[in-house]
């Protein structure tokens, strides 16, 4: 896979966990969870950093794009992972 569409499949999946958080933030203002609301909030923030970094992959030389790759990778996987636990912790509720 080459480094454009890799880079757009990143964007991709950052862009749906912005728009669950986004959903999640809604459902905690309504909730009044303030808890969950300053973890969604962190994470939103956390994925707009992942974006920013996603940009800045398109520019790199090789060994830099792999070692970024690797990094952003990792990262979008924690954020969905986060994101489906807040998601289930609304759903119990």
């Amino acid at each position: 896979m080459d480094r454009q569409a890799i880079c757009q499949r990143f964007a991709l999946k950052v862009a749906i966990a912005q728009t669950r958080l986004e959903t999640l933030k809604a459902k905690a203002e309504a909730a009044k969870a303030i808890g969950e609301l300053r973890l969604i909030v962190d994470l939103a923030a956390k994925a707009y950093a992942i974006h920013r970094t996603l940009r800045e992959l398109k520019k790199s030389g090789e060994a830099a794009y792999q070692q970024a790759r690797v990094d952003v990778e990792s990262r979008i996987a924690h954020l969905e992972q986060l994101v489906r636990t807040i998601e289930a912790k609304f759903k119990a509720a």
